[in-house]
This record gives structure tokens, C-alpha cells and sequence, in this order.
């Protein structure tokens, strides 16, 4: 049968991680961290298909915290990032009077050279090893473009990114996320947002790839977008930062607040149920407190409703068709006893179940027609990277010593402001 009338059969792969401070305050702890991932799915792999796995967002967002594990000892994500950002003050303070950027941003920059590659390479790696189609999850980038034959960083500029690769550990595409929540933008970690002009859809073996990134999924202008294109299968990295079982942090109407999993049939499960072009949708969620903050939910994959007529739904939701694969909960039951236990553990809850929150990997064996999209021009972004993906791994430069000079004053300057706050 001709290449181009043969269906597309593959296999989607979902991982649920479960995240600690600690997977990230060194290169090889990262690079573990990963790996287990892609371990994890291992079993879950076809061996007569492509398989596409999909890994969850901001999976890279810590590490800001590599070199710097005595900082886990703080507690709050608020007081490590101030030691951080005074132990680090000479390469943070020039970025912010030079590109005009806040001290978060200007933190997260000023280690973003290394921390990118070390991102980069470690899922191309990753990709090749497992020959995987790699949603490598998502990581506050920089945005690039080439300058004389290198990779320069465009000055002020980070955004929630995601990066697809193919089983060759070479650059697909890469989708930035457009709408942020609060969490990420001023007051919080200060990312920049994406352009909805710039989303486009990924042609591959294993679908017509669209990225949604967590709150872009529940967003009509992203999932139109994408379906004007010919999106088939969207994938949804998620971070969702609160108790699963507690209310939704961005109701649509303030005065009609819902329980998170009820919000959340608004993203995947509506897309796939009630939508046009996209007919499946990939949407893992990272478990674990991270220092003071909580991330929980239930992975997913859905697709039309003729396709998974079985009912079954998130906790607190009625049974319905159209999940082809759910992660459980870590408990069932009445409404009142699931935010119970949401509360139970969640960081610095106290309770015996802090933190036990229930990792997983779900897989669905999907099929499409042949692809009708035809591939977009990359864009001067996705040429640097591909440059950075191509070059070989480097050692880690820790920061000089003279960071460290100004490590005393800084952590006498933090303890003070500690103090006035109490």
C-alpha cells in the first residue's frame, strides 16, 4: 500500500511524575529525574508502532534551584528564590538593568544558558534512547535566533515553551504557551506569553501534533486555531498547582465556583467529545508538593465518544464516555472527604498522607487517516535550537566565585527581611 493511503497507527503514552525539590539542585539528579520517566513509560511502549509520550509542564521551571540544594532548606519557594537571587545578584542585576526585566526573570535568565542546554540535550538523549516522539513536558525558554553562525538569546524574553522531537532526538516544532495564569505572570514567576499567530500544528507519524498548554486548553482562540489548521491529537502538558479537590482558581464566573475536576472537562475531554478536527487529546498532569507548593490532578486521554464509550470521569464528576485512558485519584468517595484529603496533602499539611499522591502511566493505541497538513516554515527560534540540539552535551560552569563573595551579605540581608516579616 502507498505511503500516502496507509492509516497512521501509534501509541500514546501519558506519564504522571511525581516532582521533589531535590530532582533538580544538580545536573545528574535532573537527568535522573527525567530518565525515570521515560522508564516508567518503558513498559508501556508498542513495539510493532510509533509511540508518542507525553511529559508534563514546567518540568524544567526548577531548575533554577541547580547548584544551589542548600536553598531547600528555606522551605518556601519566596525565600529561595531571595537567596537566590542575592547569592547570584552579579549576574542577575546586570541582566535587569540592561533588558529591563524584573529580579525573577533576571534570576531565571542568568542561568538559562546552561540550564537550557542541559534541558535540551537531556531529552534529545532521552528521545533517541527510547525512540520516542518526546512532548518533552514544557520549561520557561528563552527564545533564540542565529547570530554569525551561533545561537543568541533574545534579550528579556522567557516564555513557557514546549519542545517536540522526533525518535532521532531531532526538533519537530516548539509552541509557547499564550495565556498564563497569575502564577506566571508579574508577581509570580514573570513569564512572557506567547503569540497565537506563532501556534501552529506539527504533521508527524503519530498525528497532527498541536500544543495546548495547560490553561491554553481550555481556551477557544488556542483550540480554534488549532483546528483551523487540521489538528488531530492535542497534547495538554499540565502543572496544576492546587489541591485537586479544591475549588477552580479561574472560573469563568466568579459567582458560580466550581470543584477543579469539573472545570477541567472544559480542556481535553470537551476538545475531543465536541470539537471539529481534533480527535484525540493527551493531557498528563506532575503530582508533589514542591517546597510550599501543591501540584495534583489526573492525567488523561480522550477521544471521541464512539471511540470510548466506556463512562468513567475525575473524581467529583459524573461517569461519562470519552476517556480512552484516566488516572485514578488517590481515593474515591463523597465530595466532603476527597477535599479532606486534597487538604491532607498538600506541603506543610502535617498529615500522614502529605505528599502521597499516586503516580501513573496511561497508554491508548490511537489510529488516523493519512495527513492532510502540510508542514509549516520553522521559525528563526526553532533554528537555534535545532543548532543547541546539535551540539554536544558540555559540562556544567558552575557559578564563579565571585558569586559566592557576595553569598554572606546576601543571606545576612535575607535573614534580616525574614525577621521584620514574622
Amino acid at each position: 500500500m502507498p505511503a500516502s493511503t496507509q492509516l497512521r497507527q501509534f501509541r500514546a503514552v501519558a506519564v504522571q511524575p511525581k516532582w521533589s525539590a531535590g530532582d533538580f539542585v544538580s545536573a545528574d539528579a535532573f537527568r535522573a529525574w527525567m530518565r525515570g520517566q521515560l522508564e516508567m513509560a518503558r513498559p508501556h511502549l508498542a513495539p510493532d508502532r510509533p509511540n508518542l509520550v507525553v511529559l508534563t509542564e514546567l518540568n524544567g521551571l526548577p531548575l533554577v534551584l541547580r547548584g544551589a540544594a542548600w536553598t531547600l532548606r528555606l522551605k518556601t519557594f519566596e525565600r529561595v528564590a531571595l537567596a537566590l537571587f542575592l547569592t547570584r545578584l552579579p549576574y542577575a542585576l546586570p541582566l535587569m538593568l540592561r533588558e529591563g526585566v524584573s529580579p525573577i526573570r533576571a534570576l531565571q535568565l542568568a542561568g538559562s544558558e546552561a540550564n537550557v542546554r542541559l534541558y535540551l540535550h537531556t531529552c534529545r538523549d532521552l528521545a533517541r534512547e527510547y525512540g520516542v516522539y518526546l512532548c518533552c513536558g514544557s520549561v520557561p525558554m528563552p527564545r533564540y535566533s542565529m547570530v554569525n553562525g551561533q545561537p543568541r538569546r533574545e534579550a528579556g524574553t522567557l516564555t513557557n515553551q514546549t519542545v517536540l522531537l522526533a525518535p532521532d532526538g531531532t526538533l519537530i516544532g516548539t509552541t509557547d504557551k499564550i495565556h498564563l495564569t497569575p502564577a506566571e505572570e508579574a508577581g509570580g514567576v514573570d513569564l512572557t506569553p506567547g503569540k497565537l499567530n506563532e501556534l501552529r500544528v506539527f504533521p508527524t507519524p503519530v498525528g497532527d501534533l498541536g500544543v495546548a498548554i495547560s490553561l491554553d486548553a481550555f481556551r477557544a482562540d488556542v483550540i480554534g486555531r488549532l483546528e483551523a489548521q487540521g489538528c488531530t491529537v492535542l497534547l495538554q502538558p499540565d502543572a496544576n498547582g492546587a489541591a485537586w479537590t479544591s475549588l477552580e482558581g479561574l472560573p469563568p464566573d466568579p459567582a458560580q465556583l466550581r470543584d477543579q475536576p469539573v472545570a477541567w472537562l472544559e480542556s481535553s475531554w470537551t476538545v475531543t467529545t465536541a470539537g471539529n478536527s481534533i480527535r484525540y487529546a493527551v493531557n498528563p498532569m506532575v503530582v508533589g508538593n514542591l517546597l510550599d507548593l501543591s501540584f495534583d490532578g489526573q492525567s488523561a486521554i480522550t477521544g471521541r465518544t464512539v471511540d470510548a464509550p466506556e463512562k468513567r470521569s475525575y473524581v467529583m464528576t459524573e461517569p461519562r464516555p470519552g476517556f480512552l485512558a484516566l488516572a485514578p485519584w488517590v481515593a474515591d468517595g463523597p465530595d466532603d472527604l476527597l477535599r479532606t484529603i486534597g487538604r491532607q496533602l498538600a506541603a506543610h499539611s502535617g498529615h500522614v498522607r502529605e505528599n502521597a499522591y499516586r503516580t501513573d502511566v496511561l497508554h491508548a493505541d490511537l489510529t488516523l487517516p493519512p495527513s492532510t497538513v502540510s508542514p509549516s516554515p520553522r521559525l528563526p527560534h526553532e533554528n537555534a535550537l535545532e543548532t543547541i540540539l546539535n551540539e554536544p552535551g558540555r559540562p556544567h560552569r558552575p557559578f564563579s566565585a565571585g558569586v559566592w563573595l557576595v553569598a554572606a551579605l546576601g543571606l545576612g540581608l535575607m535573614a534580616t527581611a525574614l525577621r521584620r516579616r514574622r
